[in-house]
């Protein structure tokens, strides 16, 4: 089931077109990774999900019905530009924003405490905003953006000035808020995380969906059909003999034997690439090099735009 939908939705501003027919399906329970470059649309997205700006054309179903003003109650949000009041007392700030939420004083004041005794964070409360460091912020930000237990979490660049320590904690912490049901779309420019956390994706290029799915099948979807064999043998008369259906793409050496990344052509096969290979020495071991989102991410762009650049040359 899909928790949130977007329909077609376009959004102009004056000289520029953030968003052209744009669906995506957010699947419940699970964390959406929504990429791309700068400037492709995704905060004015995020923005119209929000409520904070309204489409053009194209609709968003949140939770299966169209999305209206108090749906906002059931959504938390950590924009990428945070928002706190620099000169206001962290505890104060943290129990206005949670009353802002819905939440009752008590309740409020019983989550707040939770969070942060589990941040080891209480003698921050009656410091000012301004004299926690950039880190610091953010975790107070989190936890406003997570204590009214939404059913929807926007998470934008969630892990900016953090150090690795925090950054695994706040995994952890998105990862607990996942098994406990909450819907979550995660954007960034942090690839390994993408990896590590989400899983489905959409990518986003001057302003059109240019590649959505699970994670895992758009990796097999992606991948080259390239293999690194671990070699131990004679490699320079391997090479010498290889044939035309095969390219050796990169060779290096690592504990006593020879990492050879090869292609395989023209319909070859595993099968006869380890069978011209033996002659020569001894497989060691053989995996299949699926390419990162990263690297999916970087391919499905730059074509893209040299497709973009070629439609405006006709």
């Amino acid at each position: 089931m899909n928790f949130l939908e977007v329909k077609e939705v376009s959004k102009a501003f004056v000289n520029h077109q953030a968003l052209s027919n744009v669906s995506l399906e957010v699947p419940e329970g699970k964390i959406f990774g929504l990429l791309g470059p700068n400037g492709a649309g995704k905060t004015t997205l995020i923005r119209i999900i929000n409520n904070i700006t309204l489409p053009d054309t194209g609709e968003i179903l949140f939770n299966g019905e169209s999305l209206k003003p108090e749906h906002v109650q059931h959504i938390g949000y950590l924009p990428e530009e945070r928002g706190l009041y620099k000169k206001m007392k962290t505890g104060e700030q943290a129990l206005y924003f949670a009353q802002l939420r819905g939440l009752k004083r008590h309740e409020a004041m019983k989550r707040l405490k939770y969070w942060f005794q589990k941040f080891e964070i209480e003698s921050w409360w009656n410091k000012k905003v301004e004299e926690l460091s950039k880190g610091m912020q953010q975790k107070v930000q989190f936890i406003v953006t997570i204590l009214h237990e939404p059913k929807l979490l926007i998470f934008d660049e969630p892990f900016s000035g953090f150090d690795p320590i925090n950054v695994n904690l706040l995994k952890q912490e998105i990862l607990n808020l996942k098994e406990k049901g909450s819907t979550i779309i995660f954007s960034t420019h942090n690839m390994a995380s993408v990896e590590e956390l989400c899983d489905n994706i959409a990518l986003i290029n001057n302003s059109k969906k240019v590649l959505d799915g699970d994670v895992q099948e758009i990796k097999q979807q992606f991948k080259l059909n390239v293999f690194d064999l671990h070699f131990k043998g004679r490699f320079d008369k391997f090479s010498a003999s290889i044939s035309t259906d095969y390219k050796i793409e990169e060779v290096r050496q690592e504990n006593g034997h020879t990492i050879c990344r090869t292609k395989l052509l023209n319909g070859s096969t595993t099968n006869q690439l380890i069978s011209s290979m033996l002659p020569h020495g001894e497989l060691v071991g053989m995996n299949e090099v699926i390419p990162s989102v990263n690297d999916i991410f970087i391919r499905v762009v730059e074509n893209e735009n040299k497709l973009q650049v070629a439609e405006q040359v006709k």
